[in-house]
Formats: structure tokens, C-alpha cells, sequence
């Protein structure tokens, strides 16, 4: 089984569902052609039966983007296949991505339907997206909470209906990670057929396990992963790309790789966070303000006599300048003079100490101390 994992981006489909985070076709372009550089392998672009926006959105990526393949979402409907295959006449390459609920809390409540009449549905929408396009991935709604041999069931008839990929969401976020992992290890296990097809991932962050669940996914199989940039989605949010990526990245013993260029992730991060107005959490893995900050004086004279005892990635590999130092009360001596020597001045001890003495004051009524500060403190 190949190593390589496949980056499947929803931050344009599942990410812009929240509240507030909508864009226009020309922002969505933009966005776009960053996942491009960025090195994604799909992009979700779009509902198109959800609205006469969405399905422009899908055509105009569609045109603007050509190395991705452009992924279209449609509900296990007819009009839904129809609207998707339509919307993606001008990719380069095409996927319908096409679903229905795999649960039996899905099937009775959402559906109000049986398992026989939901294998029939799932079969026939994969069937009628193929007289589209070649690449047909079939999502099993809510498979975190479906009944194991049933979702075995389900995954062997749409792949053997010309299903190219199947997606095992973990649509409520309600799975713990080794419970996950074994839920793809049995498909691997009961699907005579799995090797037909990619097994994907789609998780979310309800009890905040998404990226935890989907790198269990992918060590038990799993080859492909839908996230989002910044972990943006439906209620508690999607798996985070960044996350994943750098996770796969840091961690080399587990032997995956992806393409994504990871100098790129910061600079997206960004863009998406302001053309969405989705402030970046400061204590978010990879991309968040803190991340490569220090504040702590045990971490700064750690980190300043070896990078490594206190950060395990480089922040240039996610495209950030430099690591920050912050001073505040919790800094230590080190960290001072770094800060200072970094200014053009060098105190030897006995001044340093009595200098520190004032920084200390300053810092607890002003709580980060700036570079300015620090010459007010000088003079």
C-alpha cells in the first residue's frame, strides 16, 4: 500500500458553512489557486445544487484551477448528481462526491428509512454520477455511529457500483481515536473488494479528536484526508489540515508523506482567516499566534541555549520568519538580555541583575514588555 497520503481540502464546501464565513465566486477563486500552491490533491469546491452562487463557484474553479482535481458535492439524488456533473463540465479533472446516511440514528431519524432501501439509493447515485464522470467518491454519512458490518456492507456495494473513493466520516465527531482506527482496520478486514478504492477520512472536532482520529484512520489504512484550513467547519469545526500535514511531517517514523508544500501554511492560514473573518485562535497548533512563541523564563533559557529543547518543528517550515521570545513577569534573566543584546546593549552581570529588578516592575504593570519598553528602560 502506498504511503502517500492525499490531501482532499473542504475549506470551500464544509469550512464556508459557517455562520458569517461565506465568500463571493471571486474570493473562493482566490482562495483556490492557494490550495494549488499549496499542493492540495482535491478541492471540494462547492454544493451546486445548494444555490445558483454555489454551482457558479464550482464552474469558475473549476476553469481557474487545473491541477487539483475540483470535487463536487451532491446528495445520493438525482437532481444533486445532475447539478454536480453539470458544474464540473470544464475541470480538467472531475469528482462527484455523493452520499447518503450510513447510521441507524441517520436512517430512521433523518431518512426514515431501512438499511435495504439505503444500500439501493447509495448504489444508484454512484451509478448515475459515473455516467459523469470517472471519479466518484460515496460518503457514509455519520459512519462514526453506523453499525460495523453494515458500513462493510455499504462500502462493498458502492465500490463494486464504481465508487473511486469512500469516505468513513466521523460526522458527529463521537469517536475516540483507537475506536476510529479499528473502524478502518475492519473495512480493510470484512470489504473483499477495498483495494478497488481509496478509503477516506472526514472528521470533525465535536469532542476536539479530529486530527487525533483521522492520524489514527491513516494508520490503519485510511489513504486519503478531508480537512480544512485552520480546522474551520460545522459546529466545533473539521480537521485541520496544517495539523495533519506537519503531524505526518514531525513524525517521519510513521513512514507518510504528503505534497503540500508546508512554507505555504502560515501564509494561507492568514488569508483564509481574514477573507472568512475567522479570527486564528492564539493557542492553535502550527498557525496560531502562540506557536512559536515563548514566555515562560524555564522555556526561554531552554529554548535560547537550544531551539530544539522546546520546539520540534522549524518555524520556517510553515512559513514563519522566526520564533518570538515574549517578555513578560514569567521571563527570565536570559531572555532579558537576549532581548537587550538583540537591541545593541550588553550588561554584565551585577548591572543585568539590577536591571532585571526594574524589568520585573515594569512587566507586571505593563505585562508584555516591547522593544520600546525596554529602551525606556535603558535610559
Amino acid at each position: 500500500m502506498s504511503q502517500r497520503v492525499y490531501i482532499f481540502d473542504t475549506t470551500l464546501r464544509d469550512g464556508e458553512q459557517v455562520p458569517g464565513c461565506q465568500l463571493t465566486t471571486e474570493e473562493k477563486i482566490v482562495v483556490a489557486k492557494e490550495l494549488e500552491r499549496l499542493g492540495v490533491d482535491v478541492i471540494e469546491a462547492g454544493f451546486p445544487i445548494s444555490s445558483p452562487g454555489d454551482f457558479r463557484s464550482v464552474v469558475e474553479i473549476s476553469k481557474a484551477v487545473s491541477e487539483p482535481t475540483i470535487c463536487a458535492l451532491s446528495r445520493a439524488v438525482k437532481g444533486d448528481i445532475d447539478a454536480a456533473g453539470e458544474a464540473l463540465k470544464f475541470a480538467k479533472r472531475g469528482r462527484i462526491h455523493t452520499g447518503i446516511g450510513s447510521s441507524d440514528i441517520h436512517i430512521r431519524n433523518k431518512f426514515n428509512s431501512s438499511r435495504e432501501r439505503i444500500l439501493e439509493q447509495a448504489v444508484a447515485a454512484v451509478k448515475h454520477a459515473k455516467s459523469y464522470v470517472e471519479d466518484v467518491e460515496f460518503y457514509a454519512e455519520d459512519a462514526g455511529r453506523a453499525d460495523l458490518a453494515f458500513l462493510a456492507q455499504l462500502t462493498r456495494a458502492v465500490i463494486g457500483a464504481g465508487a473511486t473513493v469512500v469516505n468513513i466520516p466521523d460526522t458527529t465527531g463521537y469517536c475516540l481515536p483507537d475506536e476510529y482506527g479499528k473502524k478502518i482496520a475492519y473495512i480493510y478486514e470484512h470489504v473483499d473488494n477495498v483495494h478497488q478504492a481509496t478509503i477516506s477520512i472526514h472528521c470533525h472536532n465535536d469532542l476536539g479528536l479530529a486530527t487525533a482520529n483521522t492520524l489514527s484512520g491513516v494508520m490503519n489504512g485510511a489513504r486519503q484526508v478531508e480537512v480544512t484550513i485552520n480546522g474551520i467547519g460545522e459546529r466545533a469545526g473539521n480537521t485541520s489540515l496544517e495539523e495533519v500535514v506537519m503531524a505526518l511531517k514531525v513524525r517521519k517514523e510513521l513512514g507518510f508523506y504528503t505534497n503540500v508544500d508546508s512554507t505555504r501554511l502560515y501564509p494561507v492560514s492568514n488569508l483564509v482567516s481574514q477573507m472568512m473573518h475567522m479570527p486564528v485562535q492564539a493557542n492553535k497548533a502550527i498557525v496560531g499566534r502562540n506557536a512559536f512563541a515563548h514566555s515562560s523564563g524555564i522555556h526561554q533559557d531552554g529554548f535560547l541555549k537550544h531551539s530544539e529543547n522546546y520546539e520540534i518543528m522549524n518555524p520556517q517550515d510553515v512559513g514563519i520568519d522566526k520564533s518570538m521570545i515574549v517578555l513578560t513577569a514569567r521571563s527570565g534573566r536570559h531572555a532579558l538580555k537576549h532581548r537587550l543584546e538583540l537591541l545593541g546593549y550588553r550588561y554584565e552581570k551585577p548591572d543585568l541583575d539590577s536591571l532585571y529588578v526594574r524589568f520585573l516592575d515594569m512587566a507586571d504593570i505593563r505585562k508584555e514588555v516591547n522593544d520600546k519598553d525596554l529602551m525606556e528602560l535603558v535610559r
